[in-house]
């Protein structure tokens, strides 16, 4: 379980924020009982399912620590490597961090070839609009200092975060790295849910949020605070 992972970290973890996104399997039962054994672990439950994005806004507000990161309970990601991803936060060296899956530093499970390609396409366009030569934004592993995440209000739905984190976060002076991470894909029949229409909605996102959100009232207030924030 992904909850007993995080917590082998020990003092590394401050706090586990849970979005029960309106499920319907029991996991929120299972996590309750766990936030009686540990004061770290919050559950939040969604009164109706909104996807990712606003379940990771539904988190982020509730953060308080001093560096946020992304955890998906499947495990696809290995909570082994939150460690090395927020190394170059508590270094001092970045204020954002990726953990990318093709700058492996362990064994990959070989995936379709098809999410690859979409993932390489997105990327790619995202760094034409963004000037960045990132290899990996729709990534789940992404750290953050808190003053420069939390002042972001997500506007995406599904998997847009994704998108819209990185193209806003790019338009800051906030320092973004990659650290290579390990990866574990699921198939389609264990349960992966990403299809064909996320990922046209992600090429929609890409330009929405390079083009046109950062020159809108939000977007110019949030680069503003978080440049001042950084500047201090």
């Amino acid at each position: 379980m992904v909850l007993q992972r995080l917590l082998v970290l020990g003092s590394l973890v401050k706090q586990i924020v849970v979005v029960d996104d309106h499920s319907s399997d029991g996991t929120a039962a299972v996590v309750d009982s766990m936030v009686q054994q540990d004061a770290r672990i919050e559950l939040v439950r969604r009164a109706q399912n909104g996807g990712k994005t606003r379940a990771i806004d539904t988190a982020l507000k509730l953060a308080t620590g001093a560096i946020v990161i992304i955890q998906d309970a499947d495990l696809e990601y290995s909570p082994q490597d939150i460690p090395a991803v927020i190394a170059p936060i508590l270094r001092g060296e970045a204020d954002v961090v990726y953990g990318s899956r093709f700058l492996a530093r362990d064994a990959a499970r070989v995936t379709y070839f098809y999410h690859y390609l979409a993932n390489k396409l997105l990327t790619f366009t995202s760094n034409m609009l963004t000037n960045r030569n990132m290899s990996d934004i729709e990534t789940c592993y992404k750290a953050f200092r808190r003053d420069v995440i939390v002042p972001l209000e997500l506007t995406s739905h599904g998997y847009g975060m994704e998108v819209e984190i990185t193209a806003l976060v790019s338009r800051t002076t906030a320092r973004l790295y990659e650290v290579p991470i390990s990866y574990q894909a699921r198939s389609y029949d264990e349960g992966k849910k990403i299809g064909v229409w996320d990922g046209i909605m992600a090429l929609y996102y890409i330009a929405h949020y390079n083009l046109i959100a950062p020159h809108s009232a939000a977007g110019k207030a949030y680069i503003r605070q978080v440049n001042e924030t950084l500047s201090r």
